[in-house]
């Protein structure tokens, strides 16, 4: 009987502490949803008051905040759909990318642009353009530059097309997403950006080969990170040092690989 009691007792407590350890984890999860879900939610309203109050009638200002207005509405969905802290990374990714166009489209406006955004996870490691650039691709003439003009209209806040890094700056079209609509297919679209960023038309000290090389470098950084992180998604999401960082009116599912055009758009499931 003595045994049985003991047994009985051993039997309670096992199942106490696994029921306490149960309650912690999901205590834990359901902060770093909240967390999540909060950090979210306060970029894509941020979003939405810069649009409600930029207007312009540039064709770099139209088309940047056109751009914005389509990170908005993805995001949006996202949230709406949004259960898990990835998810969630996902639609503040896609706002943070929406308010990088915003950034571009008061820069084009020749106000001042704000605080930096945080770093867009898809254009870690690709540079941004510092001169002007002209190429001719299949009888095609293609312009790149730092600055918005009429002849660059098309702001890109940094990504990938096809492995290939694509620096953040303003372009003549958006050959990135209408390389397959225009017919050019993908191999139209990789000649483009080997003839925009090859060592020929490159800044200086900055080559497609050591343009590729930076951006697989703060890629590999860049998962190192998460992996020492991932159990601190809770800190991560909170977003208590970024509240502040786009005072003004205030960015992985954004930019046209991030989450907008990527994540969920020209090149994740989109066009």
């Amino acid at each position: 009987m003595e045994a049985v009691l003991c047994l009985a007792v051993i039997l309670a407590g096992v199942v106490g502490a696994a029921v306490l350890a149960y309650s912690r984890a999901k205590a834990q999860r359901s902060a770093a949803l909240g967390d999540a879900r909060a950090d979210a939610q306060r970029w894509y309203e941020r979003l939405g008051g810069q649009l409600m109050t930029l207007h312009g009638e540039e064709p770099a200002v139209r088309q940047a905040l056109a751009d914005a207005g389509e990170r908005y509405n993805a995001a949006g969905s996202q949230l709406e759909q949004a259960g898990t802290p990835h998810q969630f990374a996902l639609a503040r990714e896609t706002a943070l990318e929406g308010l990088a166009y915003i950034r571009a489209a008061r820069t084009a406006l020749g106000i001042d642009p704000g605080p930096e955004l945080p770093a867009l996870a898809a254009a870690r490691g690709v540079g941004q353009l510092t001169k002007e650039r002209e190429v001719d691709v299949q009888g095609q003439t293609f312009r790149a530059g730092p600055q918005p003009g009429r002849e660059t209209p098309y702001y890109y806040p940094g990504g990938r097309y096809q492995g290939r890094p694509v620096p953040a700056g303003w372009y003549s079209t958006p050959w990135w997403k209408t390389a397959l609509g225009a017919g050019a297919g993908v191999l139209g679209g990789m000649l483009i950006a080997d003839a925009l960023f090859s060592p020929a038309f490159a800044d200086p000290g900055y080559g497609y080969d050591q343009g590729y090389q930076e951006g697989f470098g703060d890629g590999a950084d860049y998962a190192d990170d998460q992996g020492a992180d991932a159990g601190d998604q809770g800190g991560d999401f909170g977003g208590g040092d970024q509240a502040g960082d786009f005072g003004g009116g205030a960015d992985y599912a954004g930019g046209d690989f991030g989450g907008g055009d990527f994540g969920g758009g020209d090149f994740g499931g989109g066009d």
